[in-house]
């Protein structure tokens, strides 16, 4: 476990980045480089065959689609979805706080602000492939800039081996995080790990695009009580489901 001193000066507006930063780029030149085959190349022969690129324009504005709407997930339908998290715990605001896989800190700031005594941890890897300027500063950067710092503390901390104790939190949110654990068992593993530093009484919201019937498995499993929320299609996209989890 490595703690992180927060340290950083603030200047200007807290900025919470695009996700899958590469995924939206790659759909988005495929996109263009589809819509230029069909204007430029409308016929192609290959021997004696002819191919018409003409429907190639679906596949395009597909892809070019797909572009638009992950990016209005990450300017302005993740706000929301943090909120509607957020607004399924039943807060008094001296609550002990983990958010799983905080990047920079858009849940772990937003229970900070609903929080009194409470505090907000945030965990992460920091893998630059999920966000822009996903980075150990920034996300404090955010958190001073929220006004919440000596609310938060953020650390470097793998989902699948945690060093807390066993029930240290009162609630525990994920979003968009154990799906980049690969393999199935890595996931159980972090669910277990959730499982076992989730307080008795406490509430867990694990939220993904993927997998999120293979958690809710995982925790009954582990002997919780769960109930699947229907997934967002409004405002997230790929769309979120949701698993929320009380011990």
């Amino acid at each position: 476990m490595t703690n992180i001193n927060q340290t950083t000066i603030p200047a200007g507006k807290a900025k919470y980045g695009v996700d899958a930063p590469g995924v939206i780029r790659n759909l988005a030149l495929a996109s263009v480089v589809l819509f230029l085959i069909v204007i430029f190349f409308p016929l192609i022969k290959i021997g004696s065959v002819d191919i018409e690129t003409g429907g190639l324009i679906w596949s395009a504005g597909g892809c070019g689609l797909g572009a638009i709407l992950m990016l209005a997930y990450s300017l302005h339908g993740k706000f929301i979805h943090r909120d509607r998290m957020l607004n399924l715990i039943n807060w008094t605001g001296d609550e002990q706080v983990l958010d799983v896989g905080t990047g920079k800190g858009l849940l772990m700031i937003g229970a900070a602000k609903r929080l009194s005594t409470g505090k907000s941890i945030g965990i992460d890897i920091w893998n630059a492939e999920d966000l822009t300027g996903n980075n150990v500063e920034n996300a404090m950067k955010n958190a001073e800039l929220e006004s919440v710092k000596d609310k938060v503390e953020i650390m470097n901390e793998n989902a699948m081996e945690m060093s807390f104790a066993d029930e240290s939190f009162d609630v525990i949110l994920t979003n968009m995080c154990l799906h980049n654990i690969y393999n199935k068992e890595g996931r159980k593993i972090a669910c277990a790990e959730i499982s076992r530093v989730l307080k008795k009484g406490g509430t867990a919201i694990v939220a993904d695009w993927r997998h999120v019937r293979e958690y809710k498995r995982n925790f009954d499993e582990f002997g919780l009580s769960t109930k699947l929320l229907p997934a967002n299609y409004l405002t997230t996209f790929p769309a979120v489901g949701m698993v929320m989890v009380k011990k």
